[in-house]
């Protein structure tokens, strides 16, 4: 969570003494901070640092400072960051040029580059009037490389953290319709208004008058600059230069429901202008009232509704269905939509009444509303509008256009009108008989309400008599894009409180929606890489064999365990269609990763040559501390350092003690050292280094198809030879079988120190 702080009181005295003392606008300062988190190379979404601040109403200066802190430790290369901005949803980037799904759009946003070459570095961001709301902030260092990094082990940490500022008015005065205020301007202090505009409004206007310098320069003199609406990056607000003593700015379809910001600033040098302001608005087009009888607006879909309320309302729910229809002499149709949430991420919209089909007309527009809330900016709008050519006739000059557009709707639609507000953008799409559908995708959507605008148009004499379309607007909110398709996997993210998601895509395919195939891999090598892997661990088979020679029968069992659990891992473990899984992929991993630990942990401590009894209690202690520690942290680097350095160790002082007590250095046979030795650990540590150092995502299929070639080898290398004290069948010399005439088949035998003693029942035994 971040940081809150409401203001800095002695800042603000020091710094609106002035402006209290004429009675104008008073300023606050507030400030917000988040934590420092550490960044990622870029590969995916995922590897983004997403932070979000929010921007209260009336804000005339935001300023961010992001800092960039670079770990010391050791030397690390100087590195960039991309930091994005964007208001309303988290930005839409794509910083490796990777192809969109079809008909998927983002909007610009601003990104800044920070150079990281000291200890700590840092760069501003300042914006004038932003729009209020939420901003996202992301953040990621280069493209990564593809090298595989083990968790724990040292490397580069930039840790980032985003500050903000803000002066924020308390005290803005509201310009009222009709009424007129008289104001002042100077270029260091504008004058800041704000008015309402409610829905249905298709028109605002501001107007100056009477402008003049308080000087005395002269009316001629009286330069201003009028501004209409908030700074959000994708729009900036309407500008008008004005001289003289009146000037206006108007906006045709103005956002509906807010408030709008009116800025006016003396653009002269010590000039201080003192002018009338005021506005107005009208209302152009507006549905008609349905009225208050709102018992019978609940639809029945699905659920068993009482006989005396479905009898009672069966004629209020039949007005309510041709209430759309009844609209006509209307200047827009407003049909009514049903939301409804799915899942996470997850929102379907649907026409409330006569199904999933709407009525397009030629003489008035089609109006449908979808309220997104802001759980929703975090997956991907999509809009499929869709010709019903089984009920309409359309000839080959009909077109139903569409417009879809945020905070206020197009009213007016023809095949040359730009699907545009006052302000912000639209997305305009056409259906015809040649192409009956269309389709357009907007990934993380602002929190607002989206307008789908409706209207038949007509460019040739043949479609006079074609007055009615009928078309299917889909529109729902999806976690990602057509759920990432075959070759990638749609993941929940979340960044405190806020989940959004994305694609992760696998076997070389890249892309917003994993449908870049540039780099994909080839089924072919898909399954080559599969073979390598799995196959690379029958390799151990000649380890198994020569422990059950030896026999170290444990030492076997774990090899074995090793292998199968190998190689069925990297079986499931294969992204496209190379994989095979014959249980939960979790529990492979888990099994694959304790037992080639446990198979390290087992032969260095056969090596060291210690008695049964110590060596089971080792084997079972170490086995227990590493299906724990697996199960706290399983891809920790200490999980293979800390069992292989506590063996060596162990060993190393089990032969310094033999070597003393001998006098002689041990293991005593230096062919042993030249043959075995040497050679086992010379394959340990190349397969280590290989493990640690070499691997990648491009050659991760043959370093680690060599890890596992290494690994058993010196496993054959390293074992120990048989113990002289054993002979064939695993009975200890000096325990010859125990003949007598009751139990002449009985002899006794050594487990792990213990002897097996016959009971007097035949199928017990006795530990002593």
């Amino acid at each position: 969570m971040g940081i809150y702080f409401p203001g800095c009181l002695l800042f603000f005295a020091l710094s609106t003494s002035a402006f209290e003392d004429s009675g104008e606008v008073t300023f606050v300062s507030e400030f917000s901070s988040k934590p420092n988190q550490k960044l990622s190379k870029y590969g995916w979404y995922g590897n983004v640092r997403l932070q979000s601040f929010h921007i209260p109403e009336e804000t005339a200066i935001a300023r961010w400072l992001f800092t960039v802190t670079k770990d010391q430790r050791f030397y690390c290369r100087p590195s960039n960051v991309s930091i994005y901005i964007r208001h309303g949803a988290p930005p839409v980037i794509n910083p490796i040029g990777t192809a969109f799904p079809n008909a998927t759009l983002w909007s610009r946003l601003l990104v800044v580059n920070l150079s990281v070459t000291a200890a700590q570095n840092s760069a501003t961001f300042n914006l004038s009037n932003p729009a209020p709301g939420d901003w996202f902030v992301a953040a990621h260092l280069p493209e990564d490389d593809g090298r595989i990094e083990q968790k724990g082990f040292p490397s580069c940490t930039y840790m980032f953290q985003p500050q903000l500022s803000i002066r924020r008015a308390v005290d803005t005065p509201i310009l009222q319709q009709g009424q007129s205020l008289r104001q002042t301007a100077t270029p260091d202090n504008p004058a800041r208004l704000k008015l309402y505009v409610p829905q249905f409004a298709s028109s605002v206007s501001v107007s100056l008058d009477e402008c003049a310098s308080k000087e005395g320069t002269g009316s001629a003199n009286c330069s201003l600059v009028l501004s209409l609406g908030s700074n959000s990056l994708l729009e900036v607000p309407v500008r008008v230069n004005c001289s003289g003593r009146s000037c206006s700015a108007s906006l045709t379809n103005p956002p509906w429901d807010t408030w709008l910001r009116v800025v006016v600033e003396s653009v002269q040098d010590n000039q201080t202008a003192i002018f009338n302001v005021s506005s107005d608005y009208t209302v152009g087009c507006k549905p008609e009232s349905v009225g208050l009888a709102a018992d019978d607006d609940f639809i029945n879909v699905g659920g068993n509704i009482n006989s005396s309320v479905a009898a009672n309302s069966s004629a209020g729910t039949e007005s309510i269905r041709e209430s759309p229809l009844s609209l006509r002499s209307a200047c827009v149709r407003r049909i009514p939509v049903r939301q409804e949430e799915t899942d996470i991420l997850s929102l379907r919209f649907t026409p409330a009444h006569n199904g999933p089909n709407v009525s397009v007309t030629t003489t008035q527009p089609t109006l449908l509303m979808y309220p997104l809330p802001e759980t929703a900016t975090g997956g991907t709008l999509n809009l499929q509008l869709t010709l019903n050519t089984t009920n309409t006739t359309l000839g080959n000059g009909s077109n139903v256009v569409a417009c879809l557009s945020l905070h206020t709707p197009v009213l007016k639609l023809n095949n040359s009108q730009p699907c545009r507000t006052a302000l912000f953008g639209g997305y305009g799409l056409i259906v015809n008989v040649s192409s009956p559908k269309a389709m357009v995708r907007l990934s993380f959507p602002k929190a607002t309400t989206w307008y789908l605008t409706l209207q038949l148009t007509c460019n040739s004499t043949d479609c006079e008599n074609v007055s009615v379309a009928s078309v299917v607007p889909e529109v729902f909110i999806s976690a990602c894009v057509d759920d990432c398709g075959t070759f990638g996997e749609c993941r929940l993210l979340r960044s405190y409180t806020y989940l959004y998601a994305s694609c992760s895509c696998t076997a070389g395919w890249k892309g917003w929606g994993c449908t870049d195939s540039s780099t994909a891999l080839s089924f072919s090598f898909q399954l080559l890489a599969t073979l390598l892997l799995t196959l690379s661990n029958f390799f151990f088979v000649p380890a198994i064999v020569v422990a059950i020679k030896r026999l170290y029968i444990t030492e076997a069992a774990v090899y074995l365990f090793t292998a199968f659990f190998s190689t069925f891992y990297h079986a499931c473990d294969q992204p496209g269609e190379a994989e095979w899984c014959i249980m939960r992929y979790d529990t492979l991993q888990y099994c694959d990763f304790l037992g080639s630990i446990c198979s390290i942990w087992v032969t260095i401590l056969c090596m060291a040559r210690v008695r049964n009894t110590m060596k089971c209690t080792l084997f079972m202690l170490g086995a227990l501390l590493i299906a724990m520690s697996l199960q706290l942290d399983r891809r920790g680097l200490w999980n293979l350092v800390a069992p292989i350095l506590c063996a060596l160790l162990f060993m190393v002082a089990v032969w310094t003690y033999q070597g003393v007590q001998r006098r002689h250095c041990y293991p005593p046979s230096w062919q042993r050292w030249v043959f075995y030795i040497i050679p086992g650990l010379l394959c340990a540590v190349v397969g280590v280094c290989l493990y640690i150092f070499a691997e990648t995502e491009e050659n991760y299929y043959y370093t680690h198809s060599l890890w596992h070639i290494l690994v058993a080898t010196c496993v054959v290398f390293l074992l120990p030879p048989a113990d002289k004290n054993l002979e064939a069948g695993g009975w200890s010399k000096g325990w010859r079988p125990h003949w007598n005439w009751d139990w002449s088949w009985v002899r006794t035998t050594q487990v792990c120190g213990h002897t097996l003693w016959p009971s007097s029942k035949a199928e017990f035994y006795t530990v002593s």
